[in-house]
């Protein structure tokens, strides 16, 4: 909620600067981006370390409202749909064992599985018009990845809002706009919930970034 309060604090600001520009024309605009996603990370599990690495290739689409004035474009884009982060549920099974008081030893197997998506996706950029037809880009990314994990132990990761560096290049012609946009999201760190009691809390660290090749028209 501070996160997003922040954000929305500076897009105000943005608003307000633009605006009290006489020169500035808003337009509004559509745009599908062929988005390659790419996530690294570790799980750390009662001491025991799993790294892994997921990916998934979208087609992502977007609206946006612009100001233009002078060589500045300031715009927010909004993704209406969520995207996985994962082109696959990740599943596995663990099995624990433990002492019994004869001595004996148990096993028990828990069967896990775990996916991510991305949604509320909401970007505040600038674009710089070099020339007439070529801009390069630059912004914050804002985005809760939502957790979809099934653990039968019981405990649960929650979602994470996030924000990323934006930094991109394109050209424009007429209406159309074709560009390539590269995010790259901070640090996240996900603690799961203990659900029950003799269950060690897992931790989630992983690194996310995303490579788009985005086509937008402008009205």
């Amino acid at each position: 909620e501070i996160k997003m309060k922040k954000l929305l604090t500076i897009i105000s600001l943005a608003s307000m600067i633009l605006l009290s520009n006489a020169n500035a024309e808003m337009r509004l605009g559509v745009s599908g981006a062929l988005t390659q996603i790419d996530a690294d990370g570790k799980e750390t599990e009662g001491g025991e370390v799993t790294s892994s690495s997921v990916d998934n290739l979208v087609i992502v689409p977007s609206i946006f409202a612009e100001y233009q004035t002078g060589q500045l474009n300031i715009g927010l884009d909004y993704i209406p749909l969520k995207a996985d982060v994962s082109n696959k549920t990740k599943n596995r099974t663990d099995v624990e064992t433990s002492v019994m008081g004869s001595g004996g030893t148990t096993s028990t197997q828990r069967k896990q599985s775990a996916n991510a998506s991305l949604e509320n996706h909401l970007t505040l950029y600038a674009n710089y018009n070099l020339t007439d037809t070529f801009f390069v880009k630059g912004g914050m990314a804002y985005v809760t990845l939502k957790t979809e994990d099934s653990l039968e132990t019981g405990s649960k990761y929650g979602d994470e809002d996030i924000y990323g560096a934006v930094v991109g290049a394109g050209f424009t012609d007429g209406n159309s706009r074709l560009e390539l946009v590269y995010t790259d999201y901070e640090d996240i760190v996900l603690t799961s919930s203990v659900a029950r009691t003799g269950v060690v809390a897992n931790k989630i660290e992983a690194d996310l970034d995303t490579l788009s090749l985005k086509y937008s028209y402008l009205f």
